[in-house]
């Protein structure tokens, strides 16, 4: 009955109870698509292998190393199955250089086995590996850029210098959706042939896969330790710090997102506090007789409150609703043009549940102060009021 009674209520003013839950679902919708891009920009991190490593520079990732590290750990460092390097290039394309994608120099004959998510037809990786400026590209790439193979291209160096000139001989997919379709392979001694001498013989990172996962941090202590009061120390980790590695320069951003999100529902709240306050105004009248006729003041509270969480879970509703119809379709539009960034972007169940959950809770919390005052209505000054 208490149900049915807060459903009629919001129905007194139609007007301004559909405004209220339109702007209930559009901070749902907003707050939704503020932490799919959060999950999103992290998706890679969640999904790092397990039994893989990364060796870089102990003072900055931007900082090379020799080569001849690769040897050395290849050699001297046990438990590992596969190793292999690469370089940052940041190259760009120069019909259009806003347009950024990655773009890395990699050993041709280990990193594929390394990174053995990237799916290569057989045919396309043998000849690649045959043609010293051949590259492997993205199916994403690919597609927004309108490169087949057998296209010659070319791309204008930032940090190294001087133009590449390539030919695509291969497009890969992946085995995991959180692995980036938008990015460029090329043969890292074609790179460095053409690097200055101060640039040459020198790496960015080491990729390592170790044959057991629980045996990676005693692996990546003892590749420190090979390299230890070097002119180049190393610091080794695992893929998932790596990766955070590269975040943290974006974790001020990450965490503005945070807050907004949250300021959104805060936001969100008063106003839907307001509405019910009004609406306890306008009916102080129906509520002294309801009182009259023996409704006692915790009824009156359940009837608001009531209000306050029909209008949160149906605010809640349309909104998830449209989040899953507006998210989704913009993380296809984000995965083709900015799969570096975001290479999956969907909306997931963890988020649907929170967005609804959180409707009903800033429904109820809204209606507390309206409820409580509600509740403290006198009979007498409730009637006489119009």
């Amino acid at each position: 009955m208490l149900f049915l009674l807060a459903a009629k209520g919001m129905l007194r003013n139609l007007f301004r109870s559909v405004l209220t839950l339109l702007g209930v679902a559009i901070a749902i919708l907003a707050f939704t698509f503020l932490r799919t891009t959060i999950e999103a920009w992290y998706a890679g991190v969640d999904a790092a292998s397990q039994d893989r490593l990364a060796t870089r520079h102990k003072v900055s990732i931007t900082l090379p190393m020799p080569r001849a590290y690769f040897e050395k750990v290849k050699d001297r460092v046990t438990g590992i199955t596969a190793v292999t390097y690469a370089n940052w290039v940041g190259a760009v394309d120069p019909k259009d250089e806003r347009a950024f994608f990655a773009n890395f120099a990699v050993d041709g004959e280990t990193y594929f086995e390394t990174y053995d998510e990237v799916v290569i037809p057989p045919g396309q990786l043998a000849e690649w590996r045959t043609d010293p400026t051949g590259c492997i590209v993205g199916e994403a790439l690919a597609g927004q850029k309108g490169w087949k193979v057998g296209d010659r291209i070319t791309l204008r160096g930032t940090i190294y210098p001087g133009d590449l000139q390539l030919t695509v001989r291969g497009i890969y997919g992946t085995k995991r959706k959180t692995f980036d379709k938008s990015t460029l392979f090329f043969h890292w001694k074609y790179l460095n042939e053409i690097a200055d001498a101060s640039r040459k013989d020198q790496i960015g990172f080491l990729g390592i896969r170790v044959a057991d996962a629980s045996q990676g941090p005693a692996i990546a202590r003892a590749v420190d330790e090979l390299f230890a009061n070097s002119d180049t120390e190393t610091l080794t980790e695992s893929e998932r710090a790596f990766n955070l590695s590269f975040l943290s320069m974006f974790s001020t951003v990450l965490k503005a997102l945070d807050v907004v999100s949250v300021v959104i529902l805060c936001i969100m709240g008063l106003i839907l506090a307001n509405t019910i306050a009004m609406g306890v105004r306008e009916r102080t009248h129906e509520y002294g007789v309801l009182r009259a006729i023996g409704f006692q003041p915790r009824h009156l509270a359940l009837l608001v409150g009531g209000e306050g969480l029909v209008m949160g879970i149906a605010g809640g509703v349309v909104g998830v609703a449209a989040s899953l119809v507006v998210v989704n379709a913009f993380g296809k539009w984000l995965e083709d043009n900015f799969g570096q960034f975001f290479p999956y972007y969907s909306m997931s169940t963890t988020s649907v549940f929170l967005g609804l959950g959180l409707a009903a809770i800033i429904g109820l919390v809204a209606s507390l102060v309206p409820a409580w005052s509600a509740a403290r209505l006198e009979v007498v000054q409730a009637l006489r009021r119009l």
